[in-house]
């Protein structure tokens, strides 16, 4: 009998814990929002969005997302500068011309 009633109780106190619903359903992420928020909040030192972002994927999925993110920025740039990708890596790396 006691068990039945802790049992009830604790549906009910976890009924007023959990979040109401706003009408918007909660979305997964996807590898390459959780690369893009992920690199975004290294970039400005946001180490609570940094571990945000890292939540919503795998490790191995984030880095992946990051690596094509940044073959994807490498090739923007380097079309931008009108140089081969190899080019601006170094020069994003600091590392001298080959």
């Amino acid at each position: 009998m006691w068990g039945r009633v802790r049992k009830s109780w604790s549906t009910v106190r976890y009924a007023f814990r959990t979040e109401r619903d706003t009408g918007r359903q909660a979305r997964s992420h996807n590898l390459f929002e959780a690369a893009a928020a992920y690199v975004s909040a290294c970039a400005e030192d946001d180490q609570e969005r940094i571990e945000e972002a890292a939540g919503w994927v795998s490790p191995e999925a984030l880095s992946f997302g990051v690596n094509e993110l940044a073959c994807r920025a490498v090739i923007a740039l380097a079309r931008e500068r009108d140089e081969s990708p190899r080019a601006v890596a170094r020069d994003l790396l600091g590392l001298p011309a080959a």
